[in-house]
């Protein structure tokens, strides 16, 4: 019963983990993709910045490329760069009327730049436990083994999912002080936390179903154990009897 109660906790992380690549799919690949969803997705859109030469109005941040809006759609993407980084005199050719915030530092460039890096690093340890998930079905050693990967996969997660929000929201604070608009992308900002909380829920899950393919495996060791402890006692009970009885005729 143990064993099929971690068969099935491990077919449960198996959806609640493929749930989490689904988001991350939609993440990575916005502003790669110009159909919809793909086209409703941004982490950053500032408006009000037409008074900045070569700018986009608005412009949005995406994970491969900086995007106009139109229709709430994004539009007139630039060049697909991998690794983006947010970095607005880089994105825009120029410092003229660029908050202050974004000139002379580097430290927007190096937090999207991580985030990048790190979300890629989340997606691959996440393949890699929907893989091995497949063993945890069957294996004890596999739901161990998937709960590592898959909580490997939840670190990196962490890091990007905090990374993104520590950039875009300083981001955002930016522009507003220096009279523009600026907001956050609420759909990416889902999909990035409910990602780090499937893969969260999916660790425990294999865990605890390798933890009772193991109580099942021990329960069946200790079952045999006693049989065949069962077995000796009655057999030595037996060899005593006779013995028994051969020194009861000796003496009669």
């Amino acid at each position: 019963m143990a064993a099929l109660v971690g068969s099935i906790l491990a077919a449960v992380s198996l959806v609640i983990l493929a749930g989490g690549i689904l988001l991350q799919l939609f993440t990575i690949l916005s502003g790669a993709v110009n159909g919809s969803p793909e086209n409703q997705f941004y982490f950053l859109e500032a408006s009000n910045i037409g008074n900045i030469p070569g700018a986009r109005n608005p412009s949005r941040w995406t994970f491969f490329a900086v995007c106009g809006a139109a229709n709430g759609h994004n539009a007139d993407c630039g060049n697909v760069v991998p690794a983006l980084p947010f970095d607005p005199p880089r994105n825009f050719g120029t410092q003229t009327n660029v908050p202050e915030q974004f000139v002379g530092t580097h430290r927007y460039y190096y937090l999207s730049r991580f985030m990048f890096a790190f979300y890629l690093v989340a997606l691959f340890f996440s393949v890699v436990a929907l893989f091995t998930g497949l063993l945890a079905l069957c294996s004890r050693l596999g739901g161990y083994l998937s709960g590592l990967t898959t909580a490997t996969a939840l670190f990196f997660q962490t890091l990007a999912a905090a990374l993104m929000t520590a950039w875009t929201v300083q981001a955002r604070n930016a522009f507003r002080s220096n009279d523009q608009s600026a907001k956050l992308g609420v759909k990416l900002y889902a999909f990035t936390w409910s990602a780090m909380a499937c893969f969260l829920i999916s660790t425990i899950l294999f865990c605890c179903g390798g933890a009772l393919s193991r109580d099942s495996s021990s329960s069946g060791i200790r079952r045999n154990r006693s049989v065949r402890s069962n077995r000796s006692t009655k057999r030595g009970s037996f060899f005593d009897t006779d013995s028994q009885r051969k020194v009861k005729d000796d003496y009669s």
